[in-house]
Order: structure tokens, then C-alpha cells, then sequence
């Protein structure tokens, strides 16, 4: 392993980080667990970055994908018609909610918010755009200009007019003393001070139903309705970004923003989609996907392979109704973890579905402590299972396992990360 640590190291940017002191190279991988290199086998509730949805060596996706290739074709282009993009299209636009909503296909999340900017801009013929603090869209230079959180922007330039927006951040000492329906309140009297300094036509507010990289942190239900009414007024577009929301992760809601009682104009979408397969997208109304006024293509977006592998997955999803899985056992994992509040080491446990976060702080003056949480993330993988990180100062362990995780699973998990934590705490205090 150090031998392939020292070759990416060689040929790698420095900026793409590796989790662990000894990193892993995984090898293979069955249901909701994988195995490294060196043969160690690990319960999996990170995902691959909340992206192998429904686990791994599904057959039923396996069976899709070499079907597709045995006809030979493995690309195409939209330059001509795809069967099996029509038809993934056709069920994401039925199960958006969104009136008379059209797909259009990306290879990835950054990609699909990408899009979204530009419908959004080209139809409000205005550069301005609201999102939301803490936030992460991607990593071009457009989705940069958008995200929330300084770990993640690589350059202060950018092309859009951004105006940053409350919402995640009830803990904060200016908020902490309100409830939640005067939290919303102040944020909607923000909003509309936000508005006033701005130059008219603002194009539109972008945002998580849930920060994934902001460490699952998440506004009260209802805030983005509440944001909505004030955007309609003035015609203002919303965005809402299910990379790591939608599919039915949250349990409660098919995509993340239905917890809050809205339809979006648009939604972004990725990751689980393809359980690891290569395609995201963007499904909007109609008139907003339809009013570009220049040619457009997808050469890989939503490619025969990729779409494939898309329908299987989507279709096992609503076929087993994981939604259902995720609603069930979520609550399971919280109330394991619960308990860890009371550790001088654990700021806050949260979570929605199959989501779930653990912030670490220092014992002593209850700051962030992104070096707790890293030795957390050491102890999880001694023990077998694969965690996460995030949040604003790295110091968020975060959860997000297949949807097809079983009771069994969610319980052994969830022990897993009650230990670490324990443990980390004992040498802390």
C-alpha cells in the first residue's frame, strides 16, 4: 500500500485528500460492506460519498449495465435519440412534482448546479444569487462562487453576484436563545434586508435541503416555504440541490426540500442515482429548461451505460421501497447515538433518514475540534466501519450509509461509532 500512496502522491494534486494515516484502497465489495487491499473488511456508512445508494454487487443494476454493453454501444451522444434516457427521464420528471418538468443530463452535481445557474440567470437576465452559508454546490468555478463554505473555495473570483443567506446556523450565540419558528422569522426578516441591498431581478437562491459538506446541518422545517414566499414576490427562482438529499435519503420526504412543504422551479440531482455509474442532472419546469437560446449537447451526460445503471437503481429504489427503509431505521441509529451528547467531547448529534452527523469539540473550551473528529474516523476504521467528515471547521463525523441498510446493520453501525467516540473521549477529557 505505501508503494501506491507514494505513486499518487507522484501524479496526484496535493489538494485531493486521502482519509487515514495509512490510507485503503478498496478492492471488492458485497451488499453494505466492502474489503481493503489488505483484506480487512469494513461496514460502509459513508457511501462513496452518499453515492453507492443501494450498496454494492447489486445484481439487478450488474444485470442492466452488461446488458447494455453486450448490444455494443456504450456511447452515443444526444445528438441522437436514447431510449433509456427518455425513460429515466420521463420517471425523475413524474416523481419531481415539478409542473410540466423536463430532465436534462451531467455527468455530475457540480455539472447539474452549474445548469441550474444558467437557466436561472438566462431567465431573470441578472448575474445576482442568493445561497446559503455553509453551503457546498461543486467545485467549477461557477458552483465555487455559490458554495457557503471557505474550505472548499479555491479563488475569491467569480461569475455570479453572490449574497449569502441564514439558515443552518441556529446553534450560533445570536440565534441559540430562539425557537425555531423565531429563528425562521429572523431569517425571513434577513432575507428581505438581504433583497433590499440588492440590485433589482436577482435570479435566484440555490440551497441544500441538508448541507452535505456542511455536515448534515439543516434549517427547520419549513424555512425554504418561508423563503419561497418572499422569492415569489419579487419572481425570484429556487433551486434546490438533492445531490445528497433526494431519492429518498431523508426518509420523510422523497427529496429533501419536501420536509419543508415546497415545490422548487428546479432540482439538481446525482450521486445515488447511479449507485457509483457516472450521472447526475437537472429536472425544471418546462419554460425554464426550454427558454436557452443557444445550441446545447451532453456528449457523456446521461450516456447508454449510465442510464442503465440509473433505471435499475431508481427502480429498485421504488420497487423496495427504501424511503420507507430509510424512515425506519434512521431513527434507530439516532437514538444509539443520542446518548453520545453527554460525552465533553461531542457537540451535537443530528440527523434525517439515513443521515446522521456527530460534531467533535475540544472537552476544555468547546470549540470545533476537527483533530478529535480525526482521530474518531482512526478508531472507526480499526473497529470495521467507513465514516465520514465535514462541516465549516472539519469536525463533523457524517453518516450516510446504503439505503438498503438492514436493522442488523443500522444496530452494529451505530455501536461501531458509540465505541469510537467513547473511546476518543476517554483520552480527551
Amino acid at each position: 500500500m505505501s508503494e501506491l500512496l507514494a505513486r499518487h502522491r507522484a501524479v496526484m494534486p496535493s489538494w485531493l485528500a486521502l482519509y487515514y494515516e495509512t490510507p485503503i484502497e478498496i478492492v471488492s465489495g458485497k451488499g453494505n460492506r466492502v474489503v481493503d487491499a489488505d483484506g480487512n473488511t469494513y461496514l460502509d456508512f459513508f457511501a462513496g460519498i452518499v453515492t453507492n445508494m443501494i450498496g454494492y454487487d447489486v445484481a439487478e443494476v450488474r444485470d442492466a449495465v452488461e446488458a447494455q454493453l453486450a448490444r455494443g454501444v456504450v456511447h452515443t451522444s444526444t445528438l441522437y435519440l436514447l431510449r433509456g434516457q427518455v425513460e429515466l427521464a420521463e420517471k425523475i420528471a413524474r416523481l419531481s412534482g415539478i409542473p410540466d418538468a423536463k430532465v436534462f443530463f451531467t455527468n455530475s452535481g457540480t455539472e447539474a448546479n452549474e445548469t441550474a445557474l444558467l437557466l436561472a440567470t438566462h431567465a431573470r437576465g441578472s448575474d445576482q444569487v442568493l445561497a446559503m452559508r455553509n453551503s457546498y454546490h461543486g467545485r467549477s468555478y461557477g458552483t465555487i462562487a455559490v458554495t457557503g463554505n471557505r474550505g472548499w473555495k479555491n479563488s475569491s473570483l467569480s461569475p455570479l453576484n453572490v449574497h449569502y443567506l441564514h439558515g443552518t446556523d441556529r446553534a450560533h450565540p445570536a440565534f441559540a436563545h430562539l425557537s425555531d419558528a423565531e429563528y425562521v422569522d429572523v431569517c425571513v426578516a434577513d432575507l428581505r434586508e438581504v433583497l433590499s441591498t440588492t440590485a433589482p431581478d436577482v435570479a435566484c437562491l440555490i440551497a441544500e435541503p441538508i448541507q452535505g459538506v456542511g455536515g448534515f446541518a439543516m434549517p427547520p422545517d419549513g424555512l425554504y416555504a418561508a423563503y419561497k414566499e418572499v422569492l415569489d414576490e419579487q419572481g425570484i427562482l429556487f433551486v434546490s440541490d438533492e445531490v445528497q438529499t433526494g431519492w429518498g435519503r431523508t426518509g420523510t420526504s422523497f427529496w429533501g426540500i419536501g420536509n419543508h412543504g415546497v415545490t422548487p422551479d428546479m432540482m439538481t440531482f446525482a450521486k445515488g442515482l447511479g449507485n457509483g455509474f457516472a450521472v447526475g442532472g437537472l429536472v425544471a419546469r418546462g419554460d425554464l429548461m426550454d427558454a436557452l437560446p443557444a445550441n446545447g449537447v451532453s456528449t457523456f451526460g446521461g450516456n447508454p451505460v449510465a442510464t442503465a445503471a440509473a433505471n435499475a437503481v431508481l427502480d429498485y429504489v421504488l420497487d423496495h421501497d427504501l424511503q420507507a427503509n430509510a424512515a425506519r431505521l434512521g431513527p434507530v441509529v439516532l437514538e444509539r447515538l443520542a446518548p453520545l451528547t453527554g460525552l465533553s467531547t461531542v457537540g451535537a448529534v443530528r440527523g434525517r433518514g439515513l443521515m446522521f452527523a456527530v460534531d467533535m469539540v475540544d472537552p476544555a473550551s468547546g470549540a470545533p475540534s476537527p483533530t478529535l473528529a480525526a482521530a474518531v474516523l482512526e478508531k472507526t476504521r480499526e473497529l470495521g466501519l467507513l465514516v465520514g467528515k465535514g462541516g465549516l471547521h472539519g469536525h463533523t463525523l457524517r453518516m450516510a450509509p446504503p439505503l438498503t441498510l438492514t436493522a442488523e446493520e443500522a444496530e452494529e453501525g451505530a455501536g461501531i461509532l458509540v465505541e469510537a467516540v467513547t473511546s476518543v473521549d476517554s483520552t480527551a477529557a
